[in-house]
Parts: structure tokens; C-alpha cells; sequence
């Protein structure tokens, strides 16, 4: 089958097989979910339709799930291999999914029907990004919830990265330009929504060992080129 989007950049055979480990699963997504969930508040979400736009492989079906309790669980992706592969994943966890082959640049979904959408480690992948928030908005109900966690330019444009992965390099931003790119669409968030981890494999040049073997202590928040920006933003209800 050819790929849901014309402008789909093919993985590498080594970073598909990576997106299946234990290591993505539970040292990425689960860290990401977590954090976003910590972002979020209380009460977290539940109930409702809940879309994972670049679902990959389902990995993140088990954690999603958990986390929000979805009255619907959707997986969108380009690429009909892993589509294939996250309806297995979804039968051995159990868990109720309905997979949409698409782009995240025209997604098959009524306007207005979606509660929480999460889009994890994919923007970065997508070439009209811009179309594809668009979709975001359209998508989103009024105070619906828009959960971004992505890499930056910063750490897509590594050795270790261009080497084992492939990207649309003219697209990557900076977290500040993520931001500013989710507000100028009109996603409302403040401080307490935005976070920037620095974990230790997003650090290429040494994968933070030399503050982990307490050589040196990590450079703080303004003073290093940040790797990833987690954000929660709703769209705002009309009568806000």
C-alpha cells in the first residue's frame, strides 16, 4: 500500500524497529504522558474521543488509555505498516481502536469531534505543519484539549539523529517557534502548561553522562539550546 500523505518522509528500517521497543514505550512515551498529564492538572480528562494523530506502531494505546479512559481511542498515520501493526497492538492490550489510515494534513474527521488530541514526536515529521494545526483546530471541540510534546531543531539536527532517522530538516523549529506557532493558531496555554525537559537521550553530545557521574551540573533553562517542548493547550470555548 503507498503512504496516506504525498509528503510522508519515510523511516528508516532501524527507527521502525526502535518505535517497538520497551525503550521507546516506556522511556519516551511514558515519560511524555506523564509530564503532559502533570501539565494538564487536575481533574485529567475522561471519557470522550481521544485522537492520536502519528500513532505509529500503538505503543501509546496502553498509556493513553489508562491515563484518560477514552470512550473512543483513534490512531491516525500515513504509513499502512504501522497502521497494521497498531491494530495488533490494540487486540493483545484489549483495547478498543479505530485506525484511520490519513494525513495529518487532511484528517477524516468531522469538525468539532474530538476531546483530546496527542501528537507526540510527530509535528516534527510533518511538511505542512501548518495545514496539519489547521486540522488540529477543525478538529478539536471548543475547550478541547491539544497535547504536544515534540523534539527541537536542536535535537533533530544531531549525528546520532540524521544517522539513524530521517526528517524533513527546512521544517524543524526551536521550542520557542513551536509556541509561538501553537498561539499564533490560537491554542491558549501559559507557563504552567509548557515544560522542557531535558532527558538524557535527547542529549547527544553526551547523553548527560557527565552530570550523571556528577562531573558537571546541568545547564539551566535559558542557558542551552532546548531539545524538547511539552505543552498543554486547549482550544478556547466560544463564549471565552
Amino acid at each position: 500500500m503507498k503512504y496516506a500523505s504525498a509528503t510522508y518522509v519515510e523511516e528508516t528500517r532501524i527507527g521502525f524497529v526502535f518505535l517497538r521497543t520497551h525503550t521507546w514505550q516506556h522511556h519516551v512515551l511514558r515519560v511524555a504522558i506523564d509530564d503532559l498529564k502533570r501539565l494538564i492538572g487536575e481533574p485529567l480528562p475522561r471519557g470522550g474521543t481521544l485522537l492520536d494523530v502519528g500513532c505509529g506502531q500503538g505503543r501509546s494505546f496502553r498509556l493513553l488509555s489508562d491515563a484518560f479512559a477514552p470512550q473512543r481511542l483513534i490512531g491516525l498515520d500515513a504509513d499502512p505498516h504501522s497502521i497494521a501493526m497498531s491494530h495488533a497492538e490494540a487486540r493483545r492490550e484489549g483495547i478498543e481502536a479505530t485506525l484511520l489510515l490519513g494525513d495529518c494534513a487532511s484528517i477524516d474527521l468531522p469538525d468539532a469531534s474530538v476531546d483530546v488530541l496527542f501528537c507526540h514526536q510527530t509535528f516534527h515529521h510533518l511538511v505542512e505543519q501548518e495545514r496539519a494545526l489547521d486540522e488540529f483546530w477543525r478538529v478539536l471541540r471548543p475547550g478541547g484539549l491539544l497535547l504536544f510534546a515534540e523534539s527541537t531543531r536542536a535535537y533533530i539536527d544531531t549525528w546520532v539523529i540524521r544517522w539513524f532517522f530521517r526528517h524533513p530538516m527546512h521544517v524543524q523549529k526551536s521550542a520557542d517557534e513551536y509556541l509561538a506557532m501553537l498561539r499564533g493558531r490560537g491554542f491558549a496555554f501559559d507557563d504552567a502548561h509548557v515544560s522542557l525537559p531535558y532527558l538524557w537521550w535527547s542529549r547527544s553530545k553526551d547523553f548527560g553522562l557527565l552530570e550523571r557521574w556528577g562531573i558537571k551540573a546541568p545547564p539551566p533553562p535559558g542557558k542551552r539550546d532546548e531539545t524538547l517542548v511539552n505543552v498543554a493547550a486547549r482550544k478556547p470555548r466560544v463564549d471565552a
